[in-house]
Protein backbone atom coordinates (compact mmCIF):
# COMPACT_ATOMS: atom_id res chain seq x y z
CA UNK A 1 0.00 0.00 0.00
CA UNK A 2 1.48 3.48 -0.89
CA UNK A 3 1.81 5.67 2.00
CA UNK A 4 -0.83 8.61 2.12
CA UNK A 5 0.94 11.83 0.89
CA UNK A 6 -0.54 14.79 3.28
CA UNK A 7 -0.95 18.77 2.04
CA UNK A 8 -1.27 21.74 4.43
CA UNK A 9 -3.16 25.00 3.79
CA UNK A 10 0.24 26.46 2.62
CA UNK A 11 1.12 24.09 -0.43
CA UNK A 12 -2.40 24.54 -1.49
CA UNK A 13 -2.55 28.10 -1.38
CA UNK A 14 1.18 27.80 -2.96
CA UNK A 15 1.42 31.50 -2.64
CA UNK A 16 5.55 32.03 -0.75
CA UNK A 17 3.87 33.20 1.92
CA UNK A 18 1.96 33.05 5.00
CA UNK A 19 -1.65 33.10 3.17
CA UNK A 20 -5.17 34.02 4.75
CA UNK A 21 -6.29 30.76 5.00
CA UNK A 22 -4.18 29.66 7.40
CA UNK A 23 -4.56 32.57 9.34
CA UNK A 24 -8.22 31.55 9.64
CA UNK A 25 -7.69 27.99 10.31
CA UNK A 26 -5.59 29.34 13.52
CA UNK A 27 -8.45 31.22 14.19
CA UNK A 28 -10.67 28.20 14.07
CA UNK A 29 -8.15 25.90 16.05
CA UNK A 30 -8.13 28.90 18.90
CA UNK A 31 -11.72 29.68 19.00
CA UNK A 32 -12.49 25.77 19.17
CA UNK A 33 -9.75 23.32 21.16
CA UNK A 34 -11.24 23.99 24.55
CA UNK A 35 -14.53 21.99 23.53
CA UNK A 36 -12.47 19.01 23.06
CA UNK A 37 -10.35 18.95 26.15
CA UNK A 38 -11.84 16.79 28.52
CA UNK A 39 -14.48 15.49 25.91
CA UNK A 40 -15.90 11.92 26.33
CA UNK A 41 -14.23 10.09 23.21
CA UNK A 42 -17.56 7.83 23.18
CA UNK A 43 -19.58 11.67 22.11
CA UNK A 44 -17.21 12.60 20.08
CA UNK A 45 -16.73 9.18 17.82
CA UNK A 46 -20.73 9.41 17.42
CA UNK A 47 -20.83 12.86 16.30
CA UNK A 48 -18.13 12.17 13.89
CA UNK A 49 -19.56 9.14 12.52
CA UNK A 50 -23.44 10.10 12.56
CA UNK A 51 -23.25 13.98 11.83
CA UNK A 52 -19.89 14.13 9.82
CA UNK A 53 -19.72 10.89 8.06
CA UNK A 54 -15.81 10.82 9.14
CA UNK A 55 -13.76 8.94 11.33
CA UNK A 56 -11.39 8.96 14.27
CA UNK A 57 -7.95 7.84 13.48
CA UNK A 58 -4.52 8.75 14.10
CA UNK A 59 -2.60 9.85 11.09
CA UNK A 60 0.85 9.97 12.73
CA UNK A 61 1.88 13.53 13.64
CA UNK A 62 1.74 12.63 17.33
CA UNK A 63 -1.93 14.03 17.46
CA UNK A 64 -3.86 12.59 20.26
CA UNK A 65 -6.39 12.11 17.72
CA UNK A 66 -7.40 13.22 14.43
CA UNK A 67 -11.51 13.64 12.95
CA UNK A 68 -10.93 12.26 9.02
CA UNK A 69 -14.18 13.90 6.67
CA UNK A 70 -14.41 13.10 2.98
CA UNK A 71 -15.41 16.60 1.50
CA UNK A 72 -15.66 14.81 -1.73
CA UNK A 73 -14.12 11.65 -3.47
CA UNK A 74 -10.26 11.62 -3.03
CA UNK A 75 -10.79 15.33 -1.50
CA UNK A 76 -9.92 14.72 2.60
CA UNK A 77 -9.43 16.78 5.66
CA UNK A 78 -8.01 15.80 8.47
CA UNK A 79 -8.56 17.43 11.50
CA UNK A 80 -5.80 16.47 14.16
CA UNK A 81 -5.96 17.33 18.19
CA UNK A 82 -2.94 17.63 20.44
CA UNK A 83 -3.42 18.85 24.04
CA UNK A 84 -0.41 20.13 25.80
CA UNK A 85 -1.55 21.77 28.43
CA UNK A 86 -0.29 25.40 29.31
CA UNK A 87 3.24 24.74 28.81
CA UNK A 88 4.10 28.02 26.99
CA UNK A 89 2.65 30.60 29.63
CA UNK A 90 0.22 31.65 27.00
CA UNK A 91 -3.07 30.50 28.06
CA UNK A 92 -3.46 28.08 24.91
CA UNK A 93 -3.60 24.22 26.20
CA UNK A 94 -4.39 22.92 23.00
CA UNK A 95 -4.82 22.95 19.32
CA UNK A 96 -5.96 21.85 15.92
CA UNK A 97 -3.26 21.08 12.85
CA UNK A 98 -5.05 21.03 9.47
CA UNK A 99 -3.66 18.59 6.88
CA UNK A 100 -5.12 17.15 3.51
CA UNK A 101 -5.06 14.41 1.18
CA UNK A 102 -5.96 12.60 -1.73
CA UNK A 103 -5.54 12.57 -5.72
CA UNK A 104 -7.83 15.34 -5.99
CA UNK A 105 -6.80 17.51 -2.66
CA UNK A 106 -4.61 20.26 -4.49
CA UNK A 107 -7.59 20.68 -6.72
CA UNK A 108 -9.75 22.70 -4.57
CA UNK A 109 -8.71 26.25 -3.01
CA UNK A 110 -8.09 26.86 0.23
CA UNK A 111 -10.96 29.31 0.69
CA UNK A 112 -13.27 26.96 -0.18
CA UNK A 113 -11.48 24.17 2.53
CA UNK A 114 -11.22 26.92 4.90
CA UNK A 115 -14.51 27.30 4.72
CA UNK A 116 -15.89 23.73 4.78
CA UNK A 117 -14.12 23.19 7.82
CA UNK A 118 -15.24 26.31 9.46
CA UNK A 119 -18.67 24.86 8.96
CA UNK A 120 -17.89 21.27 10.01
CA UNK A 121 -16.33 22.95 13.66
CA UNK A 122 -19.99 24.96 13.91
CA UNK A 123 -21.95 21.58 13.41
CA UNK A 124 -19.62 19.67 16.17
CA UNK A 125 -20.08 22.43 18.64
CA UNK A 126 -23.48 22.65 18.05
CA UNK A 127 -24.01 19.16 18.58
CA UNK A 128 -21.92 18.94 21.71
CA UNK A 129 -24.51 21.45 22.96
CA UNK A 130 -27.75 20.44 21.66
CA UNK A 131 -28.42 23.50 19.70
CA UNK A 132 -30.14 24.39 16.64
CA UNK A 133 -29.14 26.33 13.94
CA UNK A 134 -30.47 29.65 13.66
CA UNK A 135 -31.32 29.79 9.85
CA UNK A 136 -33.39 27.15 8.51
CA UNK A 137 -34.57 28.84 5.55
CA UNK A 138 -33.72 25.71 3.43
CA UNK A 139 -36.50 26.43 0.24
CA UNK A 140 -35.41 30.16 -0.22
CA UNK A 141 -32.39 31.15 -1.83
CA UNK A 142 -29.98 34.10 -0.42
CA UNK A 143 -28.76 36.78 -3.00
CA UNK A 144 -25.48 34.89 -2.93
CA UNK A 145 -26.51 31.92 -4.20
CA UNK A 146 -29.06 33.58 -6.55
CA UNK A 147 -25.56 35.64 -7.95
CA UNK A 148 -23.84 31.96 -7.90
CA UNK A 149 -26.60 30.06 -9.69
CA UNK A 150 -26.78 32.65 -12.86
CA UNK A 151 -22.28 32.68 -12.69
CA UNK A 152 -21.90 29.27 -12.89
CA UNK A 153 -24.41 27.72 -15.30
CA UNK A 154 -22.88 28.27 -18.31
CA UNK A 155 -20.69 25.93 -18.43
CA UNK A 156 -23.18 23.02 -17.83
CA UNK A 157 -23.73 23.21 -21.54
CA UNK A 158 -20.41 21.22 -22.02
CA UNK A 159 -21.55 18.47 -20.13
CA UNK A 160 -21.97 15.20 -22.63
CA UNK A 161 -24.37 12.04 -21.85
CA UNK A 162 -21.27 10.27 -21.60
CA UNK A 163 -20.19 12.47 -18.56
CA UNK A 164 -22.74 10.92 -16.26
CA UNK A 165 -20.45 8.07 -14.85
CA UNK A 166 -17.64 9.88 -14.55
CA UNK A 167 -19.15 12.76 -12.97
CA UNK A 168 -20.73 10.48 -10.76
CA UNK A 169 -17.53 9.01 -9.19
CA UNK A 170 -15.63 12.42 -9.35
CA UNK A 171 -18.38 14.42 -7.24
CA UNK A 172 -19.31 11.20 -5.48
CA UNK A 173 -22.80 11.44 -6.58
CA UNK A 174 -25.77 10.08 -8.43
CA UNK A 175 -26.25 11.81 -11.84
CA UNK A 176 -28.63 10.99 -14.48
CA UNK A 177 -29.58 12.92 -17.96
CA UNK A 178 -32.80 13.61 -19.20
CA UNK A 179 -33.77 14.58 -22.40
CA UNK A 180 -34.36 17.88 -20.68
CA UNK A 181 -31.70 18.24 -17.62
CA UNK A 182 -29.51 17.28 -15.84
CA UNK A 183 -30.04 16.00 -12.46
CA UNK A 184 -27.22 15.99 -9.34
CA UNK A 185 -27.88 14.23 -6.10
CA UNK A 186 -25.23 13.81 -3.70
CA UNK A 187 -25.64 13.33 -0.34
CA UNK A 188 -23.01 16.06 1.43
CA UNK A 189 -23.56 15.12 5.42
CA UNK A 190 -25.55 11.90 6.55
CA UNK A 191 -28.95 11.82 5.74
CA UNK A 192 -28.83 15.76 3.89
CA UNK A 193 -29.18 15.89 0.39
CA UNK A 194 -28.53 18.22 -2.03
CA UNK A 195 -30.00 18.34 -5.69
CA UNK A 196 -28.64 20.24 -8.72
CA UNK A 197 -30.72 20.82 -11.49
CA UNK A 198 -29.75 21.96 -14.96
CA UNK A 199 -31.68 23.11 -18.27
CA UNK A 200 -30.73 25.28 -21.13
CA UNK A 201 -34.01 26.83 -20.80
CA UNK A 202 -33.96 27.51 -16.71
CA UNK A 203 -30.50 27.21 -16.13
CA UNK A 204 -29.05 25.83 -12.70
CA UNK A 205 -31.00 25.37 -9.68
CA UNK A 206 -30.55 23.52 -6.29
CA UNK A 207 -32.31 22.21 -3.86
CA UNK A 208 -32.03 20.73 -0.49
CA UNK A 209 -33.58 17.55 1.79
CA UNK A 210 -33.20 14.87 3.97
CA UNK A 211 -33.89 13.70 7.77
CA UNK A 212 -30.72 15.73 8.88
CA UNK A 213 -30.90 18.76 7.50
CA UNK A 214 -31.99 20.52 10.62
CA UNK A 215 -29.25 20.18 12.17
CA UNK A 216 -27.22 22.51 9.87
CA UNK A 217 -27.98 26.52 8.88
CA UNK A 218 -29.16 26.85 5.88
CA UNK A 219 -26.39 29.79 5.61
CA UNK A 220 -24.05 26.51 5.56
CA UNK A 221 -26.19 24.41 3.61
CA UNK A 222 -25.59 27.25 1.00
CA UNK A 223 -22.11 27.53 1.20
CA UNK A 224 -21.59 23.32 0.84
CA UNK A 225 -23.94 23.44 -2.19
CA UNK A 226 -22.01 26.17 -4.05
CA UNK A 227 -18.76 23.45 -3.49
CA UNK A 228 -20.46 21.29 -5.40
CA UNK A 229 -21.01 23.25 -7.85
CA UNK A 230 -17.81 24.85 -7.76
CA UNK A 231 -16.26 21.19 -8.07
CA UNK A 232 -18.67 20.27 -10.70
CA UNK A 233 -17.17 23.31 -13.14
CA UNK A 234 -13.64 21.79 -11.81
CA UNK A 235 -14.78 18.23 -13.73
CA UNK A 236 -15.77 20.01 -16.37
CA UNK A 237 -13.20 22.35 -16.75
CA UNK A 238 -10.43 19.04 -16.28
CA UNK A 239 -12.54 17.10 -19.92
CA UNK A 240 -12.58 20.48 -21.84
CA UNK A 241 -8.79 22.25 -21.38
CA UNK A 242 -8.83 22.02 -25.51
CA UNK A 243 -11.95 24.99 -25.68
CA UNK A 244 -12.04 28.18 -24.70
CA UNK A 245 -14.07 28.02 -21.53
CA UNK A 246 -16.17 30.48 -19.35
CA UNK A 247 -13.87 32.64 -17.65
CA UNK A 248 -15.86 31.10 -14.57
CA UNK A 249 -14.04 27.69 -15.16
CA UNK A 250 -10.79 28.97 -14.84
CA UNK A 251 -10.96 30.29 -10.95
CA UNK A 252 -12.14 27.36 -9.60
CA UNK A 253 -9.17 25.97 -8.68
CA UNK A 254 -5.99 26.49 -6.11
CA UNK A 255 -3.04 28.28 -7.01
CA UNK A 256 -1.24 24.62 -6.13
CA UNK A 257 -3.32 23.42 -9.48
CA UNK A 258 -2.59 26.54 -11.63
CA UNK A 259 0.64 26.97 -10.57
CA UNK A 260 1.90 23.32 -11.67
CA UNK A 261 -0.48 21.62 -13.38
CA UNK A 262 -3.43 23.96 -14.86
CA UNK A 263 -2.57 25.56 -18.46
CA UNK A 264 -3.33 29.09 -17.58
CA UNK A 265 -2.49 31.86 -14.99
CA UNK A 266 -4.00 31.84 -11.33
CA UNK A 267 -7.14 34.21 -10.92
CA UNK A 268 -9.43 34.64 -7.99
CA UNK A 269 -12.92 35.27 -7.36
Amino acid sequence: MSKRKYWTIGQIDATGVRGPHEKELEDISLSKYSLFIDINRNILVKIVVEDLGGKIENIGFSEDWTISVEMFPEVNIHMAFSYFGDEFGDGVEAEFKYYFSGKYVTWVPGEDIATYIDILMDLIERRLKKKDPFEKNYDRKTDLMEKVLLQRSEPFKLLKKEDEKGLAEFLGAIVWKTAEEWNIKREILPQMFIEIIWSEKKGLDISFSGERLSNISSYHAEFIGIFQINHILRYITIYNLEKELPDICYIMFSRYYTKNIGKWDHRVR
